[in-house]
């Protein structure tokens, strides 16, 4: 959806980009610095460095002890596995004692029988001497059955003895293994507190390297020392260069993406000399023009602050990774105001319903705006945010709003928003594209996003960290849903999968590819074993969750960008032939029909306590109806401050 909304909204866009100036600093300048500024620089750098070294003592006894923790951790899992064999063992003996002991029963009658004949057969033979030749043969055949029988009971009785044994052995082994279990849990158990120690001693002392480190980089800049990279050369490089030197598109092999890849190069060997400016490549392409290729070259003083950043050693920031981002590495910058009343409408990419359906908040140009939901009056603009909103859902309470935004090919963002002030609470994600979906676990505990860099991140709803990270997609992320219990998590794609994750080790468990066409929205079922999916094949598809196999599907009239899923089993979308429905999920049936859109619907939210739909257009109309019999009872233009033209007379 997010591709057919860049193709047709061009002429609003256009009408509506706010200028951005850029904030020119004055010149940086090497100057000579007076001693005792001088003296403090060194005295912090020196700090900084002891700080570092402490760092660096302890990440090696934090590697130790989390070496341990792995020793302690596979012991456990060997003995863990030991124990199911062992009961198998067990298991598979025991099962073959009673033919063993038939088998001995057996023999044991037929020795006593032959016993007896050939108790017989003497005595015959003593009172016979006539038929002695023939009783001594007929006692020696007996004599020879009997040995035979004793040879058969003695097999069999060491038969059974050796599955006896066999059992004692695997009995003893299962306490042996078990016992092994409890006290490796025991060792990791009292292992844990030292390493955990361990591991917040580290960080106590890497923050303190990083502050200390930070410190003396403040006071290296103030005289003149050294340049910011994260501040002052990450946004010109990131602005400027970016387009022609990236991962997929790496000019002269050249990847600008990270510092790492700044200052390595490509083809013509290290961009960066730390310290000699002109002897760098990267300053000799910007001072003659040859990049940025085809665009207007760097500012006078954009080339001072590469060559200066040069000059004092091409030093990247305390606390940041050479590999990261140049999105993550730069300050994020204050997003531009929004109109303050908009000349034309623009697309509602994303609805929602705060927790008691008083309130529909609706998407807008740098802005999530706030209406009430029975006369679609005005209640509150919150900005300071990317250029388009893209999903939005309420905490179950109403009182935060987490919303998936993105200005296209510049960056992407997760915020979660005070209602009740419009305060950013939290910034999750900073990518360089949109981010486009937003979903929060059934708990409220954990929060999913997705978005163009083809990623799915959980976070950490209450603390903000990011507990993992999928990358399984080959194209766009567009939506992702939980299951109700939380352990998966399932996704739409542009390259037309939808695919179902653990939630705890990130693998993938099932790939769905039934529809062909990118895939635009998902939802669990209520009992977590079936999953809807919508797309650009105009159906709604329901598949089995363990399996992939589709179960059925439903025609619509255009491509189906949005759906919900509600509590009773039913699934409401909107598509692009001007319509929201309401299907069963179980059967497939619809059991509702929401109309009077003009042009296509591409959000849609539900509220089933307030019985009420709502669905934003391409127009910038938002329409609201009844849940049950598809009645209009409001619609409203989502664009504050928007005239319309009088039509002429």
């Amino acid at each position: 959806m997010p591709h057919m909304l860049r193709l047709r909204r061009c002429v609003s866009a256009l009408i509506l980009l706010a200028t951005v100036s850029l904030v020119a600093s004055s010149p940086l300048s090497l100057q000579a610095a007076d001693p005792e500024a001088e003296k403090k620089a060194e005295d912090l750098v020196k700090v900084a460095d002891e700080a570092k070294a402490r760092a660096e003592q302890l990440e090696k006894a934090l590697k130790e002890a989390q070496a341990k923790a792995v020793e302690l951790q596979s012991m456990l899992t060997k003995l863990k596995a030991e124990v199911p064999r062992a009961e198998q063992a067990i298991k598979d003996n025991e099962g073959k004692l009673k033919p063993e002991m038939d088998k001995v029963t057996a023999a044991d009658t037929a020795k006593k029988t032959a016993d007896q004949a050939y108790a017989a057969a003497r005595t015959a033979a003593d009172a016979a001497k006539k038929a002695a030749e023939e009783a001594e043969k007929k006692a020696k055949d007996e004599e020879a059955k009997a040995a035979a029988a004793t040879k058969a009971l003695t097999d069999a009785q060491a038969a059974l003895k050796a599955v006896t044994d066999a059992v004692a052995a695997a009995k003893a082994s299962v306490e042996q293994a078990k016992a092994g279990v409890a006290g490796t849990e025991k060792q990791i158990a009292d292992y844990k507190p030292m390493l955990d120690q361990v591991q917040t001693q580290f960080a106590a002392v890497s923050k303190e390297h990083i502050d200390k480190r930070r410190a003396a980089e403040k006071s290296l800049i103030e005289i003149g020392k050294l340049v910011s990279f994260a501040e002052k050369v990450a946004p010109i490089l990131n602005k400027r260069c970016l387009a022609c030197h990236n991962a997929k598109s790496a000019k002269g092999r050249y990847n600008m993406e990270t510092y790492a890849g700044i200052v390595k190069g490509g083809e013509s060997g290290a961009a960066v000399v730390p310290g000699k400016a002109d002897d760098s490549v990267l300053l000799s392409m910007i001072l003659d023009g040859s990049m940025p290729k085809d665009a207007d070259p760097l500012s006078n003083e954009q080339k001072e602050i590469v060559k200066q950043w040069i000059n004092t050693g091409a030093v990247l920031d305390a606390g940041f990774a050479v590999t990261a981002p140049l999105i993550q590495v730069m300050p994020k910058e204050t997003q531009p105001p929004a109109p303050e009343a908009y000349p034309v409408p623009i697309p509602v990419t994303a609805v929602a319903f705060n927790q008691d359906g008083s309130l529909v908040a609706t998407s807008g140009y740098h802005e999530v705006v706030l209406w009430k939901a029975d006369d679609g009056s005005l209640v509150k603009r919150i900005g300071n945010i990317a250029e388009r909103v893209y999903d939005m859902e309420f905490t179950a309470d109403g009182s935060k709003l987490i919303i998936a935004a993105g200005t296209p090919a510049q960056i992407g963002e997760a915020k979660i928003i005070n209602v009740a002030d419009g305060a950013i609470l939290g910034d999750l994600i900073k990518t360089d594209d949109a981010v486009f979906g937003v979903a929060l676990s059934a708990d409220g505990k954990r929060l999913a996003t997705a978005g163009a860099d083809r990623s799915i991140r959980i976070f950490d709803f209450e603390t903000q960290q990011q507990l993992l990270v999928i990358e399984d997609h080959a194209d766009w992320v567009m939506d992702i849903a939980w299951s109700p219990d939380g352990s998966k998590l399932a996704s739409a794609s542009r390259d037309k999968t939808s695919k179902v994750f653990d939630t705890k080790t990130g693998d993938s468990l099932v790939t769905f590819n039934g529809h062909g066409q990118p895939v635009y929205g998902v939802g669990f079922a209520p009992d977590g074993n079936q999953i809807v999916t919508s797309g650009g094949d105009k159906q709604l598809r329901v598949w089995q969750t363990g399996d992939a196999k589709q179960v059925r599907n439903m025609a619509l009239g255009g491509d189906i960008f949005r759906l919900a899923v509600t509590p009773d089993g039913k699934v409401f979308s909107c598509s692009g032939d001007k319509t929201a429905r309401a299907h069963q999920i179980g059967d497939g049936k619809q059991t509702a029909q929401y109309s009077g859109h003009t042009d296509w619907v591409y959000s849609v939210a539900v509220h089933a306590g307030a019985k009420k739909v709502a669905g934003g257009g391409y127009n910038g109309e938002v329409r609201l109806w009844n849940l049950d019999d598809g009645k209009e009872l409001l619609k409203f233009i989502a664009a504050p401050g928007f005239k319309p033209t009088e039509p002429a007379k």
